[in-house]
């Protein structure tokens, strides 16, 4: 019973499970055919709607394929017109061109007619003019030749002639003006710069409140006065001056120092030889300091740029400088404006000549060498420091020791001579100047042959007239030369006397 129960309960299970198994696979199968119809729906309108894209897109491209064709076509007809207008042009070229050589070719065989009749002309011309020759030949009794020669010769000679005259006017009126630019120009220059520049030479003066600062300057037993000698190198005269010492020392930059540390002493009180070392010591620095600026502010004052420190040095130190009474930095300033005023003038460069005109006394101012003339001594300096040849041959040739090699020597040469020999800039006694005239003619007139002398320039050029039946040329040479070594040796003068000997001969008869 029990089996037959088990057995009933299984084999209903697996009913169970079939028909289970069977709706299960039934309403799968049912569910895949619905999905597959629906992909088949969605794959069907997917076709659909990439077949329409893909109508769109070639319609697209058919388009823009007709529109290229077209414009192609367009591009064609325009380059098949304009093809057509060149070939008509190129046509009416050549008919035009073909016309031009048949009305060339026409001209052409004229020109060769009109050559060929010319030829023959002149042909027949030569022909009459070589029977026109033979006749005037022989009636001439010359061939002709001889007659050109002769004809030649004589306008060579009336040629010549007028040349000679017409040369010697163009040199007579360039000297004229030559000689009148030459005078307006140093008027010219002379009025735009010149100014009075004469100082005192050797002495100092400095004023003193009272006269017991005296003792005190002088200390117990000249002990202070001593000191201050020795450190300056000035010497100080204490005399019977009221309120007044006087420093004397040739080296102005001695002076100076002095000067400036006496003020300082005075003004201080202490004077003893320690602090007198100490304030000397002090004040030298300041010089020296003091003569670079003023160097840097001449330089700057008158536009020159890039001078060598050691010369820009060299052109303070001239401030405490002075030749025959003329300062030497105010001289060479002066001198540097001459160049530059009379450069432009001449169409020169007036910065290279200003610059020339400011270290053509540098010499004057150098421990250097002193055996040497200052103008080389000042050239050499100038090579040392870099400086242009032109420049250095214009300093060294400033009194003629050394060829002039460039157009500015001769330039500063003139203007340092304006500059030192116009009135006003030297200080020196009228009685001395006078007697200085006076005995350089006389010299003069003491040579045998010499007739009269004349001291012009201001004693800076000695003219010497001389016999022509006592002097020959060669002698006037070599009496130039003597009268010039005896003033040399003989004389003391600012700068350089020029002798000229003029020997002139006269022939002189009278018309009655």
């Amino acid at each position: 019973m029990e089996l037959t129960t088990i057995l009933i309960s299984v084999a209903a299970i697996i009913g169970g499970m079939a028909l289970s198994f069977f709706i299960v696979h039934t309403l799968t199968r049912k569910k895949h055919r619905r999905i597959i119809k629906e992909a088949e729906v969605e794959a069907e309108n997917l076709k659909k709607e990439k077949n329409l894209h893909a109508k769109e897109h070639f319609l697209q491209l058919k388009a823009e394929h007709e529109k290229t064709v077209n414009e192609r076509n367009h591009r064609l007809a325009q380059t098949e017109n304009k093809i057509k207008q060149r070939e008509t042009q190129l046509n009416q070229l050549q008919g035009d061109l073909q016309r031009k050589h048949k009305e060339t070719e026409a001209i052409r065989a004229n020109l060769v007619s009109q050559i060929e009749s010319v030829e023959k002309r002149a042909e027949e011309y030569d022909r009459l003019r070589r029977q026109q020759i033979d006749r005037l030949e022989n009636i001439a009794g010359m061939s002709a030749t001889e007659a050109k020669n002769i004809l030649v010769e004589s306008l060579k000679a009336e040629a010549k002639t007028e040349a000679m005259s017409y040369i010697n006017e163009i040199m007579d009126e360039a000297k004229l003006n030559a000689t009148k630019e030459a005078k307006r120009i140093v008027i010219m220059t002379l009025q735009r710069v010149a100014q009075e520049s004469a100082i005192e030479n050797a002495v100092t003066i400095f004023h003193i409140d009272n006269d017991e600062m005296k003792g005190r300057i002088i200390g117990r037993e000249g002990r202070n006065i001593r000191a201050l000698e020795a450190a300056t190198g000035v010497e100080i005269v204490v005399d019977d001056t009221p309120e007044a010492i006087v420093l004397s020392a040739f080296d102005p930059v001695r002076r100076e120092v002095a000067r400036l540390a006496l003020h300082q002493l005075v003004t201080d009180g202490r004077i003893h030889p320690a602090r007198i070392e100490e304030v000397v010591a002090k004040i030298q620095k300041q010089v020296e300091e003091e003569i670079v600026e003023v160097g840097k502010r001449t330089t700057i004052d008158l536009g020159i740029h890039g001078l060598h420190p050691e010369l820009v040095r060299l052109v303070g130190r001239m401030k405490y400088r002075s030749s025959y009474g003329q300062n030497l930095l105010q001289h060479s300033r002066e001198t540097a404006n001459l160049c530059a005023v009379m450069a432009a003038e001449l169409g020169l460069n007036p910065k290279t000549a200003k610059r020339a005109g400011l270290l053509h006394d540098i010499g004057k101012v150098s421990d250097e060498d002193p055996e040497l003339p200052h103008a080389l001594l000042g050239m050499r300096l100038a090579e040392k420091y870099k400086e242009k040849p032109e420049i250095c041959n214009a300093i060294g040739a400033h009194h003629e020791e050394i060829e002039m090699t460039s157009i500015i020597s001769p330039l500063v040469l003139v203007c340092d001579s304006i500059s030192g020999a116009r009135p006003g800039a030297r200080r020196e006694v009228v009685e001395s100047y006078i007697k200085r005239l006076k005995d350089l003619e006389d010299l003069a007139l003491s040579h045998q042959g010499v007739t009269k002398t004349y001291a012009i320039q201001a004693g800076r050029e000695l003219r010497v007239i001389v016999g022509s039946e006592k002097v020959s040329d060669q002698e006037a040479e070599i009496l130039s030369q003597d009268i010039a070594r005896k003033i040399q040796d003989e004389m003391t003068y600012p700068g350089q006397v020029k002798v000229t000997v003029i020997r002139e001969t006269r022939a002189v008869s009278f018309a009655k």
